[in-house]
């Protein structure tokens, strides 16, 4: 039984950081790329950043980029995002999810797997 399980969110001021965790178990890490998206009261979900199989830099939401970092640590099957200089408007729900042998794409429907979530309230 696969299973994505988030951890780090809490509530900051803004400008303030957070570390978002994702653990996996019950599928195999490294075939999956993975994903962060989040979804703000009554809005769609959003995409945050996406990292493939291999690492690297990952790629990010226009609203995020140089502030987000996404990671991975394939020895501990966890994605990690770590979240700098955070604004009122990233308070969301954020969840973490997995693609098959994908590249970490922006597309919400292409993911295979995905956590319960893990809130963040920023407060200004």
């Amino acid at each position: 039984q696969v299973q994505l399980v988030e951890s780090g969110g809490g509530s900051v001021q803004a400008g303030g950081s957070l570390r978002l965790s994702c653990a996996s178990s019950g599928l195999t890490f490294s075939n999956y790329a993975m994903g962060w998206f989040r979804q703000a009261p009554g809005k769609e979900y959003e995409f945050v950043a996406g990292i493939g199989r291999s690492g690297g830099s990952g790629s990010y939401a226009n609203s995020v980029k140089g502030r987000f970092t996404i990671s991975r640590d394939d020895a501990k099957n966890t994605v990690y995002l770590q979240m700098d200089s955070l604004k009122p408007e990233d308070t969301a729900v954020y969840r973490c999810a997995a693609e098959y042998f994908g590249r970490g794409s922006s597309n919400f429907g292409g993911y295979d797997f995905f956590g319960q979530g893990t809130q963040v309230t920023i407060s200004s």
